[in-house]
């Protein structure tokens, strides 16, 4: 099995983690990446969590035993699932996880109303309770499950036809009433387009991708383990398909 000791790896149930991806290259292009995909097992959004949480903590231990540096859970429901049983697993290792950007939400609306936008297992989870209670008093927030998006993502029609079927219904009733939509997957940014055009475009799409990549920068400067040189990225997928890859890339170079 091929080391990597000073690659940061990136995991995602599939190819939606990318949109992490894209923001850590834009700060840190000078770092090597190797992103994973576990497309063979997604969504992960519609899965128990528990089933979650040993997928991921698998996944983990696949990559520790490859020697890397860091790890990006590029994903919100492997996060909410497995976050705290990795790094009490893995205390030596710098591991970031993603959250729905909630606290940026309410930062820029205060009073106002937010959607999250989100897997039915991120919401129904643990770190989003927490966030919910921690920030309803400041604004309204509205949970949207979107059981099914992650999937269309995976499959290359994030701005399809399909895609505008499946979320109309869900997000038709909100438009013009919404300060901003949190998309709470890491899928949903490549979804945007059709999103925009459903809610209209005064309403604000935030994620979690641009935190998520300064704060992985800011860990590793802090260890001192941030690199120089020409930067690389491997891509990787539990199919291994050559489609698959094939799409992944494509996310990556859009």
């Amino acid at each position: 099995m091929n080391r990597i000791n000073d690659y940061i790896a990136v995991f995602d149930s599939g190819v939606g983690g990318v949109s992490v991806l894209r923001q850590l290259l834009k700060i840190m292009p000078e770092e090597r990446y190797l992103y994973f995909g576990d497309s063979a097992n997604a969504p992960y959004g519609t899965r128990p969590a528990e089933e979650v949480r040993s997928l991921t903590m698998a996944a983990a231990a696949r990559f520790m035993e490859r020697g890397i540096k860091a790890l990006v859970v590029a994903c919100n429901t492997a996060t909410a699932a497995a976050i705290g049983e990795l790094r009490q697993k893995y205390p030596d290792t710098i591991i970031i996880g993603i959250e729905p950007a909630l606290k940026m939400a309410v930062n820029r609306y205060p009073s106002g109303q937010v959607g999250v936008l989100a897997t039915p297992v991120t919401l129904a989870g643990e770190k989003f309770s927490q966030l919910f209670h921690r920030f309803e008093t400041d604004c309204e927030i509205i949970p949207i499950p979107a059981p099914g998006l992650a999937e269309l993502v995976e499959a290359g029609k994030a701005n399809s036809p399909q895609s505008r079927q499946l979320l109309e219904p869900l997000l038709a009733p909100y438009a013009g009433k919404l300060d901003a939509l949190v998309l709470g997957c890491t899928h949903y940014p490549f979804a945007e387009q059709t999103i925009s055009d459903i809610l209209g475009e005064r309403v604000a799409l935030l994620d979690g991708g641009e935190g998520t990549a300064r704060e992985t920068r800011r860990r590793l400067e802090n260890a001192g383990l941030l690199r120089s040189g020409k930067g690389k990225v491997i891509v990787e997928n539990s199919i291994g398909s050559a489609q698959m890859l094939a799409l992944t890339m494509d996310l990556i170079e859009q």
